[in-house]
């Protein structure tokens, strides 16, 4: 029986999008070893027969390489599926630097040049949602920033704008938030980093901000699959992120968790199911490079938000830490 993912409404938008969306880096091939773009091309495919109706992508990744795929499997597709992009920093720092002026970083020609190009790459004369891919609370009295998003919602470049908040850093997008022009926000939330629920989802509840809540998996930690023996191909950026004594640490923290939970569930599934259990979450966008990483990822939508004391547990493996830049 084909499973069909759950909906939930993308805040003010009023779009009712899938709660598991797909991530579209990994189909990008850039920090992932390489594209496979069969595989590529059948997960996108599995993943609408599925009901999956959100894909959050950007253009930097591949270089508009995952942008160009999903246009080519939308171009015959009839069913209604929301994509989502983003604009890189110009100076290509990730996260934001504090101490860089926005007009270095989202510069207005420059934000027009890169909506322009996804348009191109996505066979689309309006973007869905266009996001800036970092950010930094610093640019908020910038005017430059403001003009950007009444350009591109002015001459219906983009229906909605949004801000992906720089790694583990939720609380830096709350005044960009409170101005009104940002529609949906994007962000680390799962078990090892479950901060965003304290302040800024109560924020986006009130102000009906949709939240799109990115690396459910700690970049494959919270999968269960990585042991202090596991070796990633050489491009692979998880290579960096899990260097040094970080697999021996996270494999030890993991079977904790899995004696705390009684090794009940799938990890993955689990590590789902906890982004989805907080009701400000609209959609968690999993990376799913083929069909079978989509079957799996759908199946939590099915199986619902996580019982109390399941949360309860998972508090104590609260893990807040930054492996992307130390």
């Amino acid at each position: 029986m084909q499973l069909m993912v759950n909906q939930r409404r993308l805040g003010r938008t009023g779009w009712m999008v899938s709660e598991i969306g797909f991530g579209a880096w990994g189909i990008g091939g850039s920090s992932w070893g390489g594209p496979d773009d069969v595989a590529s091309l059948a997960a996108l495919n599995k993943a609408f027969d599925s009901g999956v109706t959100f894909v959050d992508t950007a253009l930097i990744y591949g270089d508009g390489h995952s942008e160009r795929l999903i246009a080519q499997i939308l171009k015959d597709r009839k069913d209604k599926i929301y994509v989502a992009t983003k604009i890189p920093p110009e100076n290509m720092l990730w996260p934001a630097r504090s101490g860089i002026s926005l007009r270095k970083v989202f510069p207005s020609r420059y934000v027009k040049k890169c909506t322009e190009k996804s348009l191109r790459n996505l066979q689309r004369d309006t973007l869905d949602l266009q996001q800036f891919h970092v950010w930094n609370a610093e640019w908020i009295e910038d005017d430059d920033w403001r003009e950007s998003v009444e350009w591109l919602k002015r001459t219906g470049k983009a229906r909605f704008v949004g801000i992906s908040v720089n790694d583990h850093q939720p609380e830096s997008v709350i005044s960009a938030l409170n101005t009104g022009l940002i529609d949906c926000v994007q962000v680390i939330y799962n078990i090892f980093d479950p901060t965003p629920a304290a302040v800024l989802f109560p924020l986006c509840r009130s102000l009906d901000i949709g939240v799109i809540a990115r690396v459910p998996f700690d970049e494959g930690g919270l999968t269960g699959t990585i042991s202090p023996d596991t070796v990633f191909a050489p491009k692979d950026m998880r290579t960096r992120y899990f260097g040094g004594s970080r697999k021996q640490e996270l494999w030890e923290r993991i079977q904790a968790m899995r004696r705390d939970l009684g090794d009940q569930d799938s990890l993955t599934q689990t590590a789902l199911r906890f982004c989805l259990s907080d009701t400000a979450v609209s959609t968690v966008i999993p990376g799913m490079r083929n069909a079978a990483h989509v079957e799996k990822n759908v199946s939590a939508s099915a199986a619902g938000p996580l019982p109390a004391a399941t949360l309860e547990i998972l508090a104590r493996h609260s893990w807040p830490r930054n492996f992307y830049n130390t």
